[in-house]
């Protein structure tokens, strides 16, 4: 086994007595490499964003992910690169120049962050300017540029405030040809090395294999599969978790599948939902409306479906948009392969029906899809939140008829649950207000809300309700774009 090392800003830095558990934040700043920082501890505020070299093609992404999440282990023959890594005092890469000139930093302490993230964005294929005779105004998403401020949606500055960082994003032109971190674009991305570390009590392995990887957490009770890391990295942090082995599987091609036929859609467990989000480019349109509110861009970048659904947890984004799907999970173990809908997935509290050393390989959603889809999450923030509660809706509607519903629901209960009372007061139904006014009362019911620091129980049952009565009205504005107004 070769010494692990990772490079970075071009140089080789072996990865010496670094734990399981030693996040890539920490690692970089015992080197001295101190521009990335800890704020939160849990990938909400951006300071400690970093670019990754991720495959892309027959080239590569520099990818902005939250070093402070990451366990620095995971990168072993990686590419990284730091905000020292794009630019000097003496030489300032265009987006911290940019920044200065536009006066988009003052203490200093999130600009790192903001300039990895602005980078990606920055190096992203396919930005461009507007040349199709527009007056150049931007949208609430795009400058005239092409610059996404999306991608900038995980990052917080709590004194400059956004005006003058967003002004330097719509000031960034193309990356120069010159550019050596646009040339490496053209080059694969390195392939993850076969790691096994084992210092202080606590193993890191990244099997080459999905068997490998299964024969590990079937021979250790007390593995613990990481992609990720977006929930094990804040369990790190904040709670002291150190589990003794960790095995990665994010980059194994078996748990990365994407594939599209007549029949279903199927989804590796360990593509990240940026990937998937790129990848079906509007082909599941629920699933479109659902990622852009999950989380942030830098959490996105690593987060996957399998973790999502792993964690067991009633309030994931992802569980209520597929349950309203319909979708299946493909579980794999050293014994084989099983499916279960994901309906049946979920038993209890954290609670699901995976065995010990079974992973989720593939989520499939059957074809064709409902003709009418929407995912609607109430939190205190637009983006970047946990819900207080979560809906997707999957609906049939033919000649002003509802032929076949499907709610799921998150937020409600101890697990993500299927409304099944309110898809019966609909389905036979006219699409009309007075079948949603009755239908919403019964989803108001749906569930045992409890009152958190999040919602109340009683506003948790306002907002299942009034969900409902939003869909339709959303449906007739698009029906009157079509002019085609429900009865």
């Amino acid at each position: 086994m070769e010494e692990p090392v990772l490079t970075v800003n071009g140089r080789r830095r072996p990865l010496t007595g670094v734990t399981a558990h030693t996040t890539a934040l920490d690692w970089l700043r015992s080197t001295g490499l101190t521009g990335a920082k800890e704020g939160c501890a849990e990938g909400e505020c951006g300071a400690c964003a970093v670019l990754i070299a991720t495959p892309d093609g027959d080239g590569t992404s520099w990818t902005a992910v939250n070093s402070c999440l990451v366990p620095v282990a995971a990168l072993d023959g990686q590419e990284l690169v730091t905000a020292e890594g794009l630019g000097s005092p003496e030489s300032l890469h265009p987006v911290q120049r940019e920044l200065a000139e536009a006066g988009g930093s003052q203490c200093g302490y999130c600009t790192p962050g903001f300039v990895c993230s602005m980078a990606a964005e920055f190096y992203r294929a396919g930005r461009a300017p507007d040349t199709d005779g527009a007056d150049g105004a931007s949208d609430a998403e795009h400058g005239p540029n092409g610059f996404d401020l999306h991608s900038l949606g995980g990052n917080l500055c709590r004194c400059t405030g956004y005006r003058p960082i967003r002004d330097a994003a719509y000031a960034l032109g193309v990356p120069d040809p010159a550019d050596e971190l646009a040339a490496r674009r053209e080059r694969p991305a390195p392939a993850p090395a076969a790691t096994d570390l084992t210092v202080d009590g606590t193993r890191f392995v990244r099997p080459s294999a999905l068997d490998e990887a299964l024969r590990l957490l079937h021979g250790e009770p007390s593995a613990v599969a990481v992609a990720g890391s977006t929930d094990l990295g804040v369990e790190v942090n904040l709670r002291g978790r150190r589990d003794p082995l960790l095995v990665a599987i994010d980059r194994l091609d078996e748990l990365r599948t994407f594939a599209v036929d007549g029949d279903a859609v199927e989804l590796g467990a360990a593509l990240p939902l940026s990937e998937i989000e790129r990848r079906l480019d509007g082909r599941v349109p629920l699933l479109a409306q659902l990622i852009p509110q999950f989380a942030s861009r830098l959490i996105r970048n690593r987060a996957t479906l399998g973790g999502n659904l792993g964690t067991g947890s009633p309030i994931g984004d992802a569980p209520p948009a597929l349950l309203a799907l319909d979708a299946r999970l493909v579980l794999v173990s050293h014994e084989g392969e099983r499916e279960v809908g994901v309906a049946d997935y979920f038993t209890g509290y954290r609670e699901t029906v995976l065995r010990p050393g079974e992973l989720i390989r593939a989520v499939r959603i059957p074809l064709p899809l409902a003709s009418l889809t929407a995912f609607h999450k109430i939190a205190k923030r637009r983006f970047d939140d946990i819900s207080s509660v979560a809906l997707g809706f999957a609906l049939d509607v033919d000649d002003g008829v509802v032929t076949a519903a499907r709610i799921g629901l998150g937020g409600v209960a101890a697990t993500p649950v299927r409304a099944h009372a309110t898809e019966a007061a609909l389905v036979g139904r006219p699409w009309n207000l007075a079948t949603v006014r009755s239908a919403a009362a019964v989803l108001a019911g749906e569930g045992t809300p409890m009152s958190d620091h999040r919602a109340s129980s009683e506003y948790r049952s306002l907002m299942l309700g009034n969900a409902l009565v939003k869909l339709f009205h959303g449906d007739a504005h698009r029906a009157t774009d079509r002019r085609e107004v429900p009865a």
